[in-house]
């Protein structure tokens, strides 16, 4: 189904296809056998709790699993990218169920933290092929499993910068083709509503970029691990489209698996404020050395 034009009262589900959306009227659409069972809250009290101040803009050097720095409702945003447990120097080699489990008890925390209609965005890629594994799939069946509710899915299309694999399956065979990914995923919920109250908050996202970034394809390079010194860092394009898209000016967003702490970066590029969990100590020193030089940066740019 798509929608019908009625210049006048707007636009309404319909059989046939148009481009247009003004004033849509999707009722008949939600109330359709598909979305029967599925219920979501009509009316969301909002609630936020203020976070002392000596905790924002802070990092931990400890599992996320545990957030008890944050009080309930406090947290805008949440933006991650969990270690992928492939036997990586940061990862402990757990089974797929442990591994899920524990994604599960930092994705409970984190519905915790976030204020009604916080969002929470998740950047993970799928591994293997003997079979494939669908993290994504397992991700987004245990986020819903804990109450949040799906926005959608971006594909970052890495494009030229994805990693020059070679490795074909049978070559030129129909035997055993292997496909190379060279995309990843980036999954988007929202905590018990889809909208974040504005409360007479500032957007900082232009007109350009919010029609280009609510397209589901977002295409841009992948960053040398071995510049940013962490074995699977995502580039910091990627934060600063969702901080712009998902949270508005001053709210506070969480990475509870900081590595080398991109999205705490890009949040105080941003105009955000960030608080950052890993166990690494290593990449907790990384983060901090460079949000140290960006906070300098600043002082001299407000000095001037």
């Amino acid at each position: 189904m798509d929608v019908n034009i009625n210049r006048k009262n707007g636009t309404k589900t319909s059989s046939f296809g148009t481009n247009g959306r003004i004033n849509h009227d999707s009722s008949q659409f939600y109330n359709s056998r598909l979305y029967e069972g599925i219920v979501t809250k009509e009316k969301v009290d909002y609630v936020e709790n203020i976070i002392p101040s000596n905790i924002i803009n802070s990092i931990f050097c400890k599992s996320s699993e545990k957030m008890e720095e944050l009080p309930d409702n406090s947290v805008h945003l949440m933006i991650t990218s969990p270690p992928y447990n492939v036997t990586k120097e940061y990862d402990d080699n757990l089974n797929l169920f442990e591994y899920l489990e524990l994604l599960n008890r930092v994705w409970k925390e984190t519905y915790r933290v976030l204020v009604p209609g916080g969002r929470a965005c998740i950047n993970i890629a799928n591994l293997g092929r003997k079979p494939y594994l669908p993290l994504h799939s397992y991700i987004i069946e245990g986020m819903q499993s804990l109450g949040f509710l799906m926005r959608g899915e971006l594909i970052w299309n890495k494009a030229s910068s994805a990693s020059p694999s070679t490795a074909w399956g049978s070559w030129l065979s129909a035997a055993n083709p292997v496909l190379r990914d060279i995309h990843e995923y980036i999954l988007v919920f929202s905590k018990d509503s889809f909208s974040l109250p504005r409360k007479g908050k500032q957007s900082t996202i232009r007109k350009e970029d919010f029609l280009e970034w609510t397209k589901s394809i977002w295409t841009f390079s992948a960053i040398s691990a071995k510049k940013v010194g962490h074995p699977a860092p995502f580039p910091e394009e990627l934060p600063h489209r969702l901080i712009n898209l998902y949270s508005f000016k001053d709210d506070i967003v969480l990475d509870p698996f900081l590595g080398s702490g991109t999205t705490c970066v890009s949040s105080l590029k941003n105009n955000r404020n960030y608080i950052g969990y890993d166990i690494n100590e290593d990449y907790i020193n990384l983060a901090n050395s460079k949000l140290n030089e960006i906070k300098n940066q600043i002082s001299l740019f407000q000095d001037e």
